[in-house]
This record gives C-alpha cells, sequence and structure tokens, in this order.
C-alpha cells in the first residue's frame, strides 16, 4: 500500500484491541463482545483486526469460528500465534496448525530477539531460534494471504547485540513475511532510542515494510509510534483507548488522530476521522469501563474550559485548543466552577438558548451563586443538571414540579435484617402530602417515597431511573464532621444527567441531589431545560 509516486507512504493501521487489548487487568471480552468491537472497528476503517489466539482458549477459537461467517467490509481479520517450538517440526505444532485452521486472511506471529529469553524462556540457542522464525513464517506464509512477523523485545534486544536482532528480522524477511514488527515489549524504550533504531532498521532492510508495536510503561507508546513512524515505519499496531497488559498498549486513537492531523499522513479511510470520540465511547462500553475524561482528543475534558481567561478567550475567537473539537467527533464544554468568569456564564446560559449579557446583574448574581456554593464544596463540573437549575432558578425561568417540605429516614436493625425507611411531606400544586417507603438504604427508600408521593401527578417519572452515585468526602481533615459530595446520574432512556448534593449529613447531601434529579427530569419532559 503505497500513497502518490510524490506522496509519503500509506501508514496502515493495526488494532490488537480484541487480543493484546483483553490482556489488561479488568478486562474481560465475551465472544459477543468481541464480535460487537470487531463490527465496530471495520466500520471505523482499521486496516487489520487481530482477533485473538486461537489454541489458548476456547473463546477465540468461538470467536474465529463465529467470524468466518461474517464479511467485513474493509478490515483484515489476523490470528496470532506464536513461532513454533524448539526442535519440533512446524506440522506437528499444534498451534500453529490453530493458526491455519482459524482461516483468517491475515495471521500474525511474533518469535524472540533478545538472546536472554532465548536462553532463558525457550531453553534453545540463538541458532535454533532463527530456524523456528524462519520455518514458521514460510509454512504459514502460504497459507493465508499475508504474514506479519511481530519481533518480540526487539528494541532491547537490538542494544544487546544489534547484529542478532537484525539476523532475526532477515530470517523473517527471508521468509516472505509480508511486514516485520519492532516490538518494545518491555515498554520501556524512549523516543529518541526507537526513531534511531528504526531508523537503522529501515535502511538494512529496505525492501522491507517496518512496522512499530510499543507498549506504555514508559508512558512513551504514542510518542514512540510516531516517532518510529519519523523514521520510516509504515505500519503501526496498537489499541483503542490504550488497553493492554500492565501499564497498557499504544493508544491508536490519538495516533491516529496526530497522523492524519499533525503529520498529515494517509490513514483509515474518508471520514473516519469523525468518528473517532464515538469509537472510543463504544470499546469503554462494551468492556465495562467509565471512559477516562482527560483522553486527549476524545475525552470528555479534551476541549473543556474551567479557566475564565481561557472560556472568555475561546469565545471570542481565540483559540487554546490545538484541533477544532468536531474533527474527532468531540465538541467544546464551557465548565462552570468558582474560577469561571461572567464569560464562562453568559457562554454556558448560551449552551440552553438563554441570551445572558457577561455585565448584567443577573450573571454577577449567578456568578456569585457558583462561587458560593462551590466555597461549600459543591462541584458542578460533573454535575451539569444542578447548575441549569440553579441558573434557571437564580433568572426565575422555572416552576417547581413539588416543593419538598421536610423528610425523615429510620434505620433498624431486626436480627440480621436491615431495614430503611423514609418519610417525606412535600407539596404538589398547593396540595400537602405525606408519604412513606421502605427501601435497601436511605437514598433507594426517600426515592421510594418521592415516586409515590408524585406518581399520580407526574405519571412520565416512572421512565426516569437512577443508574449511578457517587459519593466523596469534600474536607477529609474534618474527620467525621465532613462535608460530604454526593452526585447522583439518571437517564429516561433518551438521555442522561448528573445532580450534585453537599451537606455534613451524607442522607441529605443525598436527598438534595435526588431531589434536583427529579426536578430536572420532570421540568425536561415538560420543555423547559435541556443539558
Amino acid at each position: 500500500m503505497t500513497g502518490k509516486a510524490d506522496a509519503k507512504p500509506v501508514i496502515e493501521i493495526y488494532d490488537t484491541t480484541l487480543r493484546d487489548g483483553s490482556q489488561g487487568e479488568g478486562i474481560s471480552f465475551s465472544v459477543e463482545d468481541k464480535i460487537r468491537v470487531a463490527r465496530r472497528l471495520d466500520e471505523f476503517g482499521m486496516d487489520y483486526i487481530e482477533g485473538g489466539w486461537p489454541g489458548s482458549n476456547p473463546k477465540d477459537e468461538a470467536f474465529f469460528e463465529r467470524l468466518k461467517s461474517t464479511k467485513l467490509k474493509h478490515s483484515l481479520l489476523a490470528s496470532f500465534g506464536s513461532t513454533r517450538r524448539a526442535s519440533i517440526d512446524v506440522t506437528d505444532d499444534p498451534q500453529i496448525i490453530k493458526l491455519v485452521a482459524a482461516a483468517t486472511p491475515v495471521i500474525t506471529i511474533f518469535g524472540k530477539s533478545w538472546e536472554q529469553h532465548i536462553l532463558w524462556a525457550l531453553r534453545t540457542t540463538p541458532e535454533e531460534n532463527l530456524k523456528m522464525i524462519e520455518d514458521s513464517v514460510a509454512f504459514l506464509n502460504g497459507r493465508c494471504d499475508r504474514l506479519i512477523y511481530d519481533a518480540e523485545h526487539f528494541f532491547d534486544g537490538f542494544k544487546a547485540n544489534p547484529d542478532y536482532a537484525i539476523k532475526c528480522l532477515e530470517a523473517a524477511a527471508g521468509a516472505g513475511a509480508y511486514a516485520l514488527v519492532l516490538c518494545d515489549t518491555n515498554g520501556g524504550t524512549l523516543p529518541e532510542e526507537v526513531q534511531r533504531i528504526t531508523g537503522e532498521v529501515a535502511s538494512k532492510l529496505c525492501g522491507s515494510r517496518i512496522g512499530i508495536h510499543s507498549h506504555n510503561d514508559g508512558e512513551c507508546a504514542v510518542a514512540n509510534a510516531l516517532s518510529a513512524i519519523n523514521s520510516g515505519a509504515t505500519h503501526v499496531q496498537g489499541t483503542v483507548n490504550g488497553y493492554g497488559e500492565r501499564c497498557g498498549n499504544c493508544n491508536l486513537i490519538p495516533v491516529v488522530a496526530a497522523l492524519k492531523i499533525k503529520l498529515n499522513r494517509d490513514c483509515l479511510s474518508e471520514g473516519s476521522l469523525g468518528h473517532l470520540t464515538a469509537l472510543s465511547q463504544f470499546v469503554d462500553e462494551v468492556a465495562n469501563l467509565a471512559p477516562d475524561s482527560r483522553r486527549p482528543y476524545v475525552g470528555k475534558s479534551a476541549f473543556a474550559h474551567k479557566g475564565g481567561v481561557h472560556a472568555d478567550a475561546v469565545l471570542k475567537g481565540a483559540s487554546y485548543e490545538h484541533i477544532d473539537p468536531e474533527t474527532v467527533g468531540n465538541s467544546r464544554r464551557l465548565l462552570v466552577s468558582e474560577l469561571a468568569g461572567s464569560a464562562s456564564i453568559s457562554g454556558k446560559a448560551a449552551e440552553y438558548g438563554l441570551d445572558l449579557n457577561r455585565k448584567s446583574p443577573e450573571t454577577r448574581a449567578l456568578l456569585q451563586a457558583v462561587t458560593e456554593r462551590e466555597n461549600d464544596g459543591y462541584s458542578f463540573e460533573g454535575a451539569e443538571a444542578s447548575f441549569e437549575l440553579l441558573m434557571m432558578r437564580q433568572i426565575g425561568k422555572i416552576v417547581e414540579p413539588f416543593n419538598l417540605i421536610g423528610f425523615r429516614c429510620i434505620v433498624e436493625q431486626r436480627g440480621d435484617d436491615t431495614i430503611t425507611e423514609a418519610t417525606v411531606k412535600l407539596t404538589t400544586n398547593g396540595v400537602e402530602q405525606l408519604t412513606v417507603a421502605e427501601g435497601d438504604g436511605p437514598v433507594h427508600a426517600l426515592d421510594g417515597a418521592l415516586r409515590k408521593a408524585l406518581m399520580s401527578n407526574f405519571p412520565g417519572l416512572e421512565g426516569i431511573k437512577l443508574v449511578d452515585f457517587k459519593v466523596r468526602v469534600v474536607n477529609t481533615r474534618a474527620g467525621t464532621a465532613a462535608r460530604v459530595r454526593v452526585i447522583i446520574d439518571t437517564t429516561d432512556g433518551e438521555s442522561s444527567w448528573s445532580t450534585v448534593g453537599v451537606s455534613t449529613n451524607m442522607i441529605e447531601a443525598s436527598c438534595k441531589a435526588l431531589v434536583d434529579s427529579i426536578v430536572y427530569g420532570l421540568v425536561k419532559r415538560a420543555g423547559e431545560p435541556r443539558c
């Protein structure tokens, strides 16, 4: 794959989320999960999808069997394995046979490049290792469309004995490997070393496609991948969101963004970059992991502005962003906090369709209210629904659906059981109600009592569900008298929102966040504010 005669070569993107990424702590994909991710990676336009290691576990075998009947639109499916074992014929190695049986168009195998591992891990000789590489590549190369060779521990091996490390690559190239991938398996090589060594390899094996596979143990995986590409590599391996063993693999998200936007290199399908944020979030969801809001390019905070000076400049057209957020499918956010200025407040109001002049008394009063509440321990950055309600209340743009007069919670131990009962008193349309409900805990009981009182007047409340509950101590030095911040996440099936409550009493803080959550949901359904 090359570009026009006067252009730099196309960079191949090889995704190993389903194999190397699944080795990360806390990550476990089911067969169905793997199929969903594979289809999404294919839609996104990854050149290669490495699906797993046939023979290593039943799950991977089932995945490859299922994929035989699934035609990918763009991506080439790769199975993964190792060179044959020492001192046996390649045709007698069970895992080699499993690779052939997987019937994937691409097979990727790894072999040793570092004599330390050859002697200690394989318990064989450097000469036999070269034969293992040559035999395995030659055998598999005739049984797939492309054979990719991963040179494990290449950079450590090169630094220990560059001549032998090169011989390992030459053995694979001579046997017909499509690409030779230099692996920083320990993840400790620095970018300068990667750039220098990759350049030497590219000059010595100028007829071969060179790839890079970096790990993130030194926080350099992305930098190492880009350094290798600057030295002639045209094939980069990694995982979505940097999943992987230990500290993770090279994160393909910033790599492809940097290649397309910063380096103007050809990779991926046209239009794929705009789906980068959605891809990152999708894989997190399937892996059942909370998204890292600070991920470059795709994180929720990647284009969030909290400081008043920054927000003011952005609203005036000056940039504090290295790219247009929409290029990668992300969006700009103006955060509201005690650090915000009136420009942040008016800019945030504009997001909700409100025209607030930054110099108006309403804007300054709202900024004062935000500052006071944040001083008490509130944080509106992760609870924008509470901020929207605060804003609406400050400028008189909301009709409260109900008014909570008071509540009481009783927790009682009955033998081995703990019983929680909540009582709430509120008014709706001028009518006072007193309701009681039991629950698995104070928040559950309060939620039940509120719903019991409101359901007859607001039947739509049935579709509003609590999905998450977080508690954080604000001032830990106060010990048991410390303030706690409670954030509640809620959904109505179509959208979700977050609300916050703060108090020295955790149940009171929870009740504040819970009431805001219900009020926001009811008002939103009535056509008022919308986050």
